[in-house]
């Protein structure tokens, strides 16, 4: 008699659980909640970059390869630890027939020591296909205290 009792309270016990586990943080199901929709930050995200110029352009130079050209350049930051060297296309040109490219580095999180020149140079490439290339006869790299040019 005690055997059945003990399990038919058992399994009341454990269905009543059940509804307090179905709505807790528990059950998987509920870490999610529906997606809802929001305004696009896509733009927003697009014309924030936080990187800045790199100070110094070493160098520069465009090589042909298949389909367009290779632009790279070498950087100077005035320390060491820079990272996420990019050319990035600079949009507010409004000069005809010149290309012209920033070179933008992250900057360290932490303080960095100076370093000789060669430990700090940074290197950044960028593809350019022949779409992009009719009509461009210059093009011309920024950095935050000077630039470099290539004409064709």
């Amino acid at each position: 008699m005690k055997k059945p009792l003990l399990a038919a309270l058992a399994a009341i016990t454990l269905l009543t659980g059940c509804a307090s586990v179905r709505e807790s943080r528990v059950n998987p199901f509920n870490w999610f909640q529906r997606s809802e929709p929001e305004k696009d930050l896509a733009p927003e995200l697009a014309d924030l970059d936080r990187r800045g110029l790199v100070d110094q352009v070493v160098s520069m130079k465009v090589d042909a390869v298949p389909g367009g050209a290779l632009v790279t350049a070498i950087g100077l930051p005035p320390t060491q630890g820079y990272w996420d060297a990019e050319l990035v296309t600079d949009e507010n040109t409004d000069q005809a027939g010149v290309l012209v490219l920033q070179f933008r580095a992250e900057q360290p999180t932490f303080v960095s020591p100076q370093g000789a020149p060669v430990s700090r140079e940074v290197s950044a490439g960028l593809f350019v296909s022949d779409q992009t290339l009719e009509g461009i006869r210059q093009i011309i790299v920024l950095g935050a205290q000077n630039q470099r040019s290539s004409r064709r």
